[in-house]
C-alpha cells in the first residue's frame, strides 16, 4: 500500500470511528447548574480583563465577593472613547498613538461621577456595595502598557466609595512585565509579549483567590495533576439575542467556553464561584505570530490550563469559568473584552452584551443552589 493510501484509509478510519461514536461528534453543550450560591461570587482578569473584571464587579456589585486586577485600571476608564483607552488609561496605542498616562490621566473623580450617575439611571448595582468587598491589584514595574499610575488612580476609584485600606491587598512586582504572573509557566517574568503569561516565581492566581476569601487553604503542590475536570462549553447560548451579527462579530464572544469543576462540586456540595478574563490576545481563537507553548496555531487552552487558577479550585471547592472573548476584524483584532465601547455604548453597564452574558453564565451554574446545604 503506498504512503497516500495509507493516509487515506486512516482519515477514513477516523472519520467511520467518529460518525460511528455520537458522543465524539457531539458539540459542547451548556453549563452546568451546580450547588452554587452566586453572592459568594468573585473575578480576576488580566488587561483587557482586568478591565472587564472592574465593570463586572461594579455592575453587579451586590453579587461580588472581591476582585482581583492584574494591569488593569479603574471602572469606565475609557469613557466609551477608544483614544482614551489606548493613551489616557493605557499605553496600548503606541507607536501610533503617544502615551499620555500620568498620575491623574484617568480622571477618577469624571469615573466616579459617571458611575454614580448609572446608578441613578438604575444601569449598575448600587456602588456603596464596594465597600464590603476584597480586592487584589497585581502591576508589574516593567509593564509598559498599563504603566504603574494606572493602578494607583484604580486604587482612588476603590477609596471614592469606601472600600477599607485594609481590604485592598496591592501587589507591585518590580521585575515583571506585562504579563499573568505564575510560578513556573510562560515567558522570563520581565517579557511583555505573547502568550503575556511569565514564569515570576510568584502565583498570581493563589495571591488573588487567597485575599479575596480568607478561608482559603493551599492546593496541593505545583505539579499535581488537576482532580477536577475542565469542560468545554457552548458559549451562545447565554449571548443576549437581538440582530443577524450580534454573536461573535457584535457581541464580541467566542462560540464557546471553558468551566473548571472540582470533583466535590459536581457530586453536588456547596461551592463558590470564580471568573477568570483573559487578556488581549489570549483567547482560545487567538492566532499569535509565535506558535503557543504546547504547540498548535491558536491558543486554545493555554491561559485556562496554565495560569494557576485550577490548584485552588480543588483545594477550596472553587468553580471557575474561564469566558472567552474571541477577535472582530478592525473593530477589536487583538480579541479583547470590552472595556472602551467597542460592541456599544452599554458596554460597562447591566446592558451590556458582554456583562450580560457574563451574568446569563452566573445564574446558570448557581441554578442548582440547594439552600441549607
Amino acid at each position: 500500500m503506498t504512503s497516500l493510501s495509507k493516509a487515506l484509509a486512516s482519515g477514513l478510519l477516523a472519520l467511520a470511528t467518529v460518525l460511528s461514536n455520537p458522543a465524539a461528534a457531539s458539540p459542547p453543550g451548556p453549563l452546568p447548574a451546580l450547588n452554587i450560591d452566586i453572592r459568594e461570587t468573585s473575578v480576576s482578569g488580566i488587561s483587557s480583563g482586568g478591565f472587564m473584571s472592574a465593570q463586572l464587579q461594579v455592575a453587579h456589585s451586590s453579587i461580588i465577593k472581591g476582585a482581583g486586577i492584574v494591569a488593569g485600571g479603574p471602572y469606565y476608564c475609557a469613557q466609551n472613547d477608544v483614544i482614551t483607552a489606548t493613551t489616557l488609561c493605557s499605553c496600548t496605542g503606541e507607536p501610533m498613538l503617544g502615551c499620555k498616562v500620568t498620575e491623574h490621566s484617568a480622571a477618577v473623580q469624571a469615573l466616579v461621577t459617571a458611575t454614580q450617575g448609572f446608578f441613578a439611571k438604575g444601569l449598575i448595582d448600587d456602588p456603596a456595595n464596594i465597600a464590603r468587598q476584597r480586592v487584589a491589584t497585581v502591576v508589574g514595574g516593567e509593564d509598559r502598557l498599563v504603566p504603574t499610575p494606572i493602578a494607583r488612580q484604580l486604587h482612588d476609584y476603590y477609596g471614592a466609595f469606601g472600600l477599607p485600606p485594609d481590604s485592598l491587598k496591592a501587589i507591585a512586582l518590580d521585575g515583571a512585565g506585562h504579563t499573568m504572573p505564575t510560578i513556573d509557566f510562560g515567558a522570563a517574568c520581565a517579557t511583555t509579549d505573547e502568550p503575556y503569561i511569565g514564569k515570576c516565581d510568584f502565583d498570581a492566581a493563589g495571591a488573588i483567590l487567597g485575599w479575596i476569601y480568607p478561608d482559603a487553604v493551599p492546593p496541593a503542590p505545583a505539579g499535581t495533576p488537576a482532580a477536577g475536570r475542565f469542560v468545554e462549553f457552548d458559549q451562545s447560548g447565554y449571548v443576549p439575542k437581538g440582530g443577524l451579527f450580534d454573536f461573535l462579530w457584535g457581541s464580541g464572544m467566542d462560540k464557546t467556553g471553558w468551566v473548571y469543576v472540582p470533583q466535590v462540586c459536581e457530586a453536588g456540595e456547596r461551592c463558590r464561584l470564580h471568573i477568570a478574563l483573559h487578556g488581549c490576545k489570549q483567547g482560545q481563537s487567538y492566532l499569535p505570530l509565535k506558535r503557543p507553548p504546547g504547540g498548535g496555531l491558536y491558543n486554545g487552552t493555554t491561559f485556562v490550563k496554565n495560569t494557576g487558577y485550577d490548584r485552588w479550585a480543588d483545594a477550596n471547592r472553587l468553580v471557575v469559568l474561564f469566558p472567552q472573548a474571541v477577535s472582530i476584524p478592525w473593530r477589536n483584532p487583538n480579541g479583547c473584552w470590552d472595556w472602551w465601547g467597542y460592541t456599544d455604548e452599554h458596554y460597562a453597564t447591566r446592558n451590556g452584551v458582554q456583562i450580560r452574558a457574563l451574568r446569563a453564565m452566573i445564574d446558570r451554574l448557581g441554578a442548582g443552589l440547594r439552600p441549607g446545604s
